[in-house]
């Protein structure tokens, strides 16, 4: 087992580093919340009283942090110059493309070897460990950080080169937006029409309509497994980070050229459904908003 430094303890995170830890690794994690780091402890980790202590004599380094601004600020303030050159750096915040190839380059210049690998799967994965890891980055640094990655997930992909994680990340989450309120839309047509929300899942879901926001995640409360919709759409994934997702996707669009209406009509829809007070709420919760129209 390895000596790993977990940055950044949050909804996400906390889970992640505590899934290290049962896996019997050294997890040393460090969290600006006192709360964060006090539910680490407790789940088997060895608190730092800073980023930098956490990443002396790290084998691996993870870093879940909110956004491409905090991830650089980390590890060019802290990871850079701690971390020995052995580490193996695993960004898994969903920022920007161009940030973590930016970061990525960084830690090629210094001798440090790095992939950014964001998840799929949301809290209840993470405290599982049944995340999807996206990994973006060189064949040896995915080979070096499969094994840790494996540790909090069911599925490690490499995707290929840095920032490739990443911009899988966004294309995958625009078409979980955008598929959503589809579903969403269906949905609330069938009981306007006078279809059992019940039987048009049990058709949808055997049926050419069938996606996983249908079978898996439905927006409806009473149908399918049980997912926030029944619990008045409390926990799962918050509107507010679907909608920092929506907003890359659209930001990356834009970078290439890419025509997204759809993913551009799921963006303005979500801030629209944000800025109303809802950012809290589980993403499934916009059938709230389109049951208004």
């Amino acid at each position: 087992m390895a000596r790993v430094a977990f940055i950044g303890l949050g909804n996400m995170g906390g889970g992640m580093a505590a899934n290290l830890a049962a896996k019997g690794h050294d997890v040393r994690a460090f969290d600006l919340s006192a709360e964060a780091l006090d539910k680490a402890k407790a789940a088997g980790c060895l608190a730092s009283a800073s980023a930098t202590e956490a990443c002396d004599g790290a084998e691996a380094v993870v870093t879940m942090l909110p956004a491409g601004k905090h991830v650089e600020s980390v590890y060019t303030d802290s990871v850079f110059g701690a971390a020995p050159a052995s580490a193996i750096l695993m960004d898994c915040s969903t920022i920007d493309v161009a940030t973590a190839k930016r970061v990525g380059e960084a830690a090629l210049a210094k001798g440090l070897t790095m992939v950014d690998a964001p998840v799929s799967g949301g809290i209840a994965a993470a405290n599982a460990g049944t995340l999807t890891f996206m990994v973006g980055g060189s064949a040896e640094g995915f080979d070096r950080a499969q094994p840790f990655l494996a540790d909090m997930g069911k599925a490690v992909i490499h995707a290929g080169g840095s920032g490739a994680g990443q911009a899988a990340k966004i294309c995958n989450n625009m078409v979980l937006g955008a598929e959503m309120i589809a579903t969403c839309e269906a949905f609330l047509l069938a009981d306007k029409l006078g279809l059992d929300p019940q039987k048009f899942f049990d058709i949808a879901s055997v049926s050419s309509g069938q996606s996983w926001s249908l079978t898996s995640y439905a927006p409806w409360p009473g149908v399918g497994p049980e997912t926030p919709a029944d619990r008045d759409y409390q926990g799962g994934f918050a509107t507010a980070l679907m909608l920092k997702d929506l907003r890359l996707a659209m930001e990356a669009a834009a970078s290439v050229d890419a025509d997204t209406p759809m993913g551009a009509k799921a963006a303005e829809l979500y801030a629209a459904f944000a800025d109303a007070g809802n950012g809290g709420l589980d993403f499934s919760a916009i059938i709230k908003a389109l049951g208004k129209k």
